[in-house]
């Protein structure tokens, strides 16, 4: 009886540490990715620049699998939506300049998440502004795609599509 008490709270213990462990997986730049709520917030901080500073494609890199997708569904002139994928070092050649000259904070307002064993997508409404807390300037929806090693969150691939007059957000992928 006293061998099955003790194996219990080990088995105990041993859990709590194992989970402890997950949840404070960090990468060389601090960022948990032992929970999908930490990820998730990396993938936002990562962007957020104010005026004047650097973006850190090393620091975003490190959120993701190498080579991961990244893709933005934009509407023509005529109205026809085009999807545009690139990878994530491409991602930031094109946009790094434009976010550190004007600012940038991209926050999200809202998540639902669906996964099955360790594939997750995680439907991520945000909104951004050029200051903190200046007016808000667009908003739209992340579809991002992960899995959990076990360990820790990576990310696969994510894509963007902006709310438009035409477009707006569906109130299901709003805060209730």
């Amino acid at each position: 009886m006293l061998n099955m008490k003790r194996i219990l709270l080990l088995s105990i213990i041993g859990l709590v540490v194992v989970t402890a462990v997950q949840a404070q997986q960090k990468t060389a730049f601090g960022d948990e990715v032992g929970t999908l709520d930490g990820i998730i917030k990396a993938y936002y901080d990562v962007v957020t620049v104010k005026k004047g500073e650097k973006v850190s494609y090393t620091r975003d890199s490190l959120l993701h699998v190498p080579n991961p997708s990244v893709g933005m569904a934009k509407r023509d002139k005529d109205g026809h939506v085009k999807i545009k994928l690139i990878t994530l070092k491409q991602f930031h050649e094109e946009s790094d300049d434009m976010l550190e000259k004007n600012g940038f904070y991209e926050k999200e307002i809202s998540r639902k998440v669906e996964n099955f064993g360790a594939v997750f997508h995680v439907w991520s409404t945000y909104e951004t502004r050029n200051t903190e807390d200046g007016p808000v300037i667009d908003r739209g929806i992340n579809s991002i795609q992960l899995y959990f090693d076990g360990t820790r969150f990576w990310i696969l691939s994510w894509v963007f599509d902006e709310e438009s007059k035409v477009q707006p957000i569906p109130k299901k992928y709003l805060k209730q």
